[in-house]
């Protein structure tokens, strides 16, 4: 996150133009940061000693570390701990900037404190956006009186790194009574506390297609029901690392499904962070009351049958059962790729229910939270119309409670979200005994 505030900080001062921008980005992460470049910023050398190393290790085809070993100018614990930083981007922009003549040792400094002067950060808080540390980074810009928002906020970022992209930075996130979106994709979550988490984007889609995109592996150019699902799932992740850590604290929490919504106004007291992938911006919509109204959703999804595989009994037939549409898509891909023939699909639990009376599969799978009738009670009812029927449900994480209510049912095996191809296809082909 330092490399893209601190880029943001070179452009604002004219340090940096757009394009030597794009052109150092590509390298960076090409870019081995030299032994001599991490000495001279810690202050473990001087530049002259390094650039003397440097030709002595022409002389004496030996490698930094164990010249400067020899010469007395560093110990071993040094160049251990700055083997340890060569992966650092702070390092690497630090020494790209000044292989190119942008800055040298002495602007690189003065840049970054001047960075540090204009955000007000404290030094061990610029520690902290040099070593990418989220848990401390987070506190810095969302300034709040309720914890549960800052976790959040982390779990979000973190969720971001991991499944969609590390080219972002955010800004200093909003306390508002009303936030006027483009489109929102959001989660409501209740029990011991009441709570509303979405992504937003105001202006334009394309914050929301940087998302979809990176959390699919799946390029999407244009905002559908595909990108929403998407995002929905997104939170959805999101939600359920933050059930599990609270139920760790004895805090219960019920996840409800994902909604989506457009061009309308939340009304009710919320915190927003901005958050900027690879320059496109998206709003993280955290609320902090029951009483907050975030639009009303569009229903959509039916039934969907594959009536040509209705009556194939060479293989294995199943049915999915998912309010997501982006989430049916990824099941329905990696079955047939098993040689398994999804035979409908369905959007909630009551259609689940039709969809197994009609078309009597091998397997059926059920996502737990649902809107209309959830997984849990559509399988009693597909149990009480057979009580052979071979059922998986889907679950994320936080839904402990009713994955165990699910199996007391007679549910035979469980998924979680987001989905392993290898462990979806290993449980499935078990269980329909499919090779």
């Amino acid at each position: 996150m330092f490399v893209q505030l601190f880029s943001k900080y070179l452009i604002d001062e004219n340090i940096l133009s757009e394009s030597n921008l794009d052109d150092l980005m590509c390298e960076l992460k090409k870019t081995h940061v030299r032994l001599g470049t991490i000495a001279v910023e810690k202050k473990y050398l001087t530049l002259d000693q390094a650039e003397r190393i440097n030709r002595l290790q022409q002389e004496k085809d030996k490698k930094f570390g164990e010249i400067a070993e020899e010469e007395g100018l560093l110990s071993r614990e040094q160049i251990q701990q700055l083997l340890s930083e060569q992966g650092s981007a702070y390092m690497q922009i630090g020494q790209l900037l000044r292989d190119r003549g942008i800055l040298d040792f002495q602007g690189w400094n003065d840049a970054v404190k001047g960075f540090q002067k204009k955000f007000g950060f404290a030094d061990d808080e610029l520690l902290a956006l040099l070593d990418d540390d989220i848990d401390k980074i987070v506190p810095l810009y969302v300034t709040t009186s309720k914890p549960y928002v800052v976790d959040l906020a982390t779990l979000a970022l973190r969720s971001i790194t991991r499944f969609v992209s590390s080219d972002f930075y955010i800004g200093r996130a909003k306390r508002v009574d009303s936030f006027t979106y483009r489109s929102l994709a959001v989660q409501f979550v209740d029990g011991d506390a009441d709570i509303k988490l979405g992504i937003a984007t105001s202006e334009n889609n394309d914050g929301f297609l940087k998302i979809a995109s990176g959390f699919m592996k799946e390029e999407f150019k244009t905002l559908n029901y595909d990108v929403y699902d998407a995002v929905g799932e997104f939170v959805n992740c999101i939600n359920g690392l933050f059930a599990t850590n609270c139920s760790k604290n004895g805090i219960q929490l019920e996840i409800y499904p994902q909604a989506e919504y457009e061009n309308q106004i939340a009304n009710g007291e919320a915190y927003v962070l901005p958050i900027y992938i690879s320059g496109q911006e998206v709003f993280l919509y955290i609320s902090v009351n029951a009483s907050v109204d975030v639009g009303h959703m569009k229903v959509l999804k039916k039934i969907r049958s594959n009536s040509d595989l209705v009556d194939d009994f060479e293989n294995k037939r199943i049915v999915i059962v998912d309010d997501s549409t982006m989430s049916r898509k990824i099941l329905r891909d990696l079955f047939e790729e098993a040689g398994l023939k999804v035979v409908a699909e369905a959007a909630d639990g009551i259609e689940g229910v039709l969809a197994y009376k009609q078309y009597g599969p091998d397997l059926i799978t059920l996502d737990i939270t649902m809107p209309n009738m959830d997984g849990v009670h559509a399988l009693k009812e597909i149990k009480n119309y057979d009580r052979d029927a071979k059922a998986i449900m889907i679950t994320a994480a936080g839904q402990e409670k009713m994955v165990i209510d699910a199996l007391k049912n007679g549910a035979d095996k469980f998924i979680t979200k987001p989905f392993d191809k290898d462990e979806v296809l290993k449980t499935v082909k078990e269980l329909v005994n499919a090779d």
